[in-house]
């Protein structure tokens, strides 16, 4: 298995297929215009290939927080069914906190569901804990996935 950074939009496209075992309503057009957008907001993924088959996939976000200062966001972490438990999630987030270290971040972050308890666990096993809570007011449901 190898760790790919994805940067532009085409190699982000091929991780569709992976991604969309966590959302499946997502259609590749509105992947695409997500990708778009997202990508000129300091976006990149990196992607996880099992004999040039995409089996996980993790969206990051570089950002800078008055409270904290850099940091490196975990935009959810995707790993293929067939492939869970080969330690493809433990690779991604060892890879995330590596690339952390060296853009000089303070902190890796990210938000997890508050019913995803297997998550939860993944992310306390890898160092994490929680700090607050993230709150939310939806204005198109429809819109949620």
């Amino acid at each position: 298995m190898e760790i790919l950074e994805l940067t532009t939009l085409e190699d982000m496209l091929g991780t569709y297929e992976v991604l969309t075992e966590l959302y499946p309503s997502l259609s590749l057009e509105q992947y695409r215009e997500e990708l778009r957008f997202m990508i000129q907001h300091n976006y990149s993924q990196i992607a996880v290939l099992e004999q040039q088959v995409f089996v996980g996939v993790s969206g990051l976000w570089l950002g800078n927080k008055l409270w904290c200062g850099k940091y490196l966001e975990i935009d959810n972490i995707v790993v293929s069914e067939k492939t869970r438990s080969k330690g493809v999630g433990k690779m991604m987030v060892d890879f995330i906190e590596k690339k952390a270290r060296e853009l000089g971040c303070n902190m890796v972050a990210l938000d997890s569901y508050t019913t995803n308890f297997k998550a939860h666990k993944f992310f306390y096993n890898q160092g994490f804990t929680p700090k607050g809570f993230h709150f939310i007011q939806v204005l198109k449901q429809e819109n949620i996935r």
